[in-house]
């Protein structure tokens, strides 16, 4: 499974809350959705917080599963994404600045909950190893480590895909998905003494570049297509 992450920011003069309304109750629902092959689709619009190392002018990300290279380029080919969600992107997002990160997901803690999945606040913390650690090092740590967070519902590491590589190094080799059933939780975490300098130690993650986002998500394609 492909899970892909795009962080999209508004086009100059638009709000950030138009620029959320739009992504969510018309771009997402009249162009991305219909494109073929995509397994699950959301959309998690930014939420305030005081996190140390917010990630910049970015408004929401957009999470979209495939099965598999093949689907994955049959999409980009497809009619409704390059006559459809591409030609309408310019008229709400500043696409150049998107940050897209396609990766490889592992659950290190599953929602064990009812059904069906509800919509979280997520804690996005995007990773980068540190200068001279090697790469199969860096996932081992950021994969093997036991996460002990007040309330949380689901727990998420997705790893840069191999492919990024072959040419050089993609800004980000990781981005770890933590899922709370509020805000007041996944902000609570943020504001720990430390939190961050604890998590950059435990993966050797590279301080500098260890940036968070907190997002609350709306559905847009369920899981199994509900």
């Amino acid at each position: 499974m492909i899970h892909q992450f795009i962080f999209a920011g508004p086009k100059p003069g638009l709000s950030s809350e138009a620029f959320l309304s739009y992504w969510i109750n018309f771009h997402a629902v009249e162009y991305a959705a219909k494109i073929p092959r995509i397994k699950q689709y959301s959309i998690a619009g930014r939420e305030p917080s005081h996190g140390e190392r917010e990630l910049p002018f970015y408004q929401g990300v957009a999470e979209i599963w495939l099965n598999d290279d093949v689907d994955q380029i049959a999409s980009l080919q497809s009619r409704e994404f390059l006559e459809g969600a591409r030609r309408d992107e310019p008229r709400w997002a500043a696409f150049w600045q998107t940050l897209v990160l396609d990766t490889d997901p592992t659950v290190l803690r599953e929602y064990s909950g009812p059904q069906p999945w509800p919509e979280f606040t997520k804690l996005y913390v995007l990773l980068k190893r540190r200068a001279g650690l090697d790469l199969g090092e860096f996932r081992e740590r950021l994969l093997g480590r036991t996460v002990a967070v007040p309330k949380l519902q689901r727990h998420l590491v997705a790893l840069a895909r191999p492919a990024l590589y072959g040419l050089g190094e993609p800004r980000f080799d990781a981005i770890e998905v933590l899922s709370f059933h509020d805000h007041e939780a996944a902000a609570a975490l943020l504001a720990t003494d430390g939190c961050m300098q604890s998590l950059a130690s435990a993966t050797e993650a590279d301080p500098r570049y260890l940036f968070t986002f907190i997002g609350r998500e709306t559905w847009i394609i369920r899981p199994n297509g509900k």
